[in-house]
């Protein structure tokens, strides 16, 4: 197929990052369609509420690893030679108590805890420090050159490199996957959708898949720089509650987490987690306040975000939905920023795949 018409549902990071690939495709004529768009602050929109950073988490084998693996080296080059995409590098610790195994954030961040961890080899300067630079409690850390990303400059620089590329980007709300292929800029019928609708693939008709969930996370952002991105296995405050601090770039302020609470919807923030919160973040990185306690913290604003979360992992493949073929990239859960330019490679890869199929027809 020569020229082809392409919807690509949703606006996060990986819809938009998705977008962005195939827009590079000079035959592809793109249409993003979203009821959500970078600027809008709504709980059905997690890409605003991320920390957002890089800190692996996928098993060896799996596609998400793959996925982290292949998305490295964008976020490196983004930092180091596209200063206005708003993504810095940041040196990086992560602490172990062991035990810590077995409990949410634990499990979570199982790969990211190890000594000997595959990521050793993909970023920068890893390291496992040695025990005497370690705290009491603290059975092992690592250190390595990581990256973080301020959501409020990266989303909309995304949306303009779509846009260069001559993508189509509009408001849209469809109950159907399949309604989405109605929506193209043309006024013709696409011939692929794309569908990146995150936690709403859960109730999207023709999709309404079941192993979607979401899981809260909850963050407080402060003025404060601890010139440091941290985070630790877990907590002594309930097995779902997390710990991790990241300072985005060009003055995005720095955001203290969280949690990691399965099922729950609940969209305000709680202002007994957010004081455990910075209570935790200060005990793990004192340089947040100069030693001066929690409530030397400058707050900015707090934040409730819903990972998409997937039983299974994210979903990237091909479907045809009603006639319609359709290339699945959702549920990436708490890693949709780290794994975005690989999964969006997948899903290019699958719509070049269904659009050869169809020239050959």
């Amino acid at each position: 197929m020569s020229e082809a018409r392409i919807v690509v549902l949703g606006a996060g990071v990986v819809g938009l990052t998705t977008a962005l690939l195939l827009s590079k495709h000079t035959k592809y004529h793109v249409t993003v369609v979203a009821k959500h768009m970078p600027g809008d602050y709504d709980i059905e929109y997690a890409s605003p509420w991320a920390g957002a950073n890089f800190l692996p988490v996928g098993k060896p084998g799996t596609p998400l690893q793959q996925f982290e693996i292949d998305t490295w080296p964008e976020l490196q080059r983004l930092a180091r030679d596209v200063i206005e995409a708003g993504v810095h590098f940041q040196d990086t610790v992560v602490y172990n108590r062991k035990k810590d195994v077995g409990s949410a954030t634990g499990n979570w961040f199982a790969e990211l805890l190890k000594t000997d961890p595959w990521y050793k080899d993909v970023v920068p300067n890893f390291r496992v420090l040695p025990q005497s630079e370690l705290a009491p409690g603290i059975d092992s850390a690592t250190s390595f050159t990581s990256v973080c990303i301020n959501t409020a400059i990266y989303l909309p620089w995304l949306v303009g490199q779509c846009l260069k590329n001559g993508v189509i980007v509009k408001r849209g709300i469809v109950a159907h996957v399949a309604e989405a292929a109605t929506l193209h800029h043309t006024g013709k019928r696409a011939d692929i959708v794309v569908n990146c609708t995150g936690l709403s693939a859960r109730k999207l008709g023709g999709v309404e898949d079941a192993a979607v969930y979401p899981a809260r996370g909850q963050v407080v952002v402060v003025r404060n720089d601890p010139k440091v991105m941290a985070s630790i296995s877990g907590t002594d405050d309930g097995e779902d509650e997390a710990t991790y601090i990241m300072h985005r770039a060009a003055g995005g302020g720095c955001v203290l987490g969280g949690c990691l609470q399965k099922d729950n919807w609940e969209s305000q923030p709680d202002p007994n987690l957010a004081m455990r919160i910075m209570k935790r973040c200060v005990e793990l990185c004192p340089a947040l306040t100069d030693g001066k306690g929690p409530e030397a913290l400058s707050i900015i604003r707090h934040g409730v975000g819903l990972r998409p979360m997937r039983e299974g992992g994210p979903r990237v493949e091909k479907e045809k939905i009603d006639g319609l073929w359709v290339v699945h990239q959702y549920g990436h859960a708490g890693y949709g920023y780290q794994s975005s330019y690989g999964s969006a490679m997948a899903a290019e890869k699958l719509v070049e795949d269904v659009l050869g199929a169809k020239a050959k027809l």
